[in-house]
């Protein structure tokens, strides 16, 4: 008969500059986005911004 130790994974927190870093990059993407949905000049991709949002519930104007 063998006994089988759990071992938990040991828990590693991000520096606070990792952190910062990934926030800033995901801020940074996200408002990319919203601009290059929101200010394009290609109907479709307009269009489509637009829609999404209203059938996740966001109101946009």
């Amino acid at each position: 008969m063998t006994s089988h130790t759990l071992s938990h994974a040991p828990t590693t927190t991000a520096s606070l500059s990792k952190r910062l870093a990934a926030a800033t990059l995901a801020c940074l993407l996200g408002g990319g986005l919203v601009f290059l949905a929101g200010f394009s000049h290609i109907d479709a991709l307009h269009n489509a911004a637009h829609d999404t949002r209203h059938s996740e519930g966001f109101p946009c104007h």
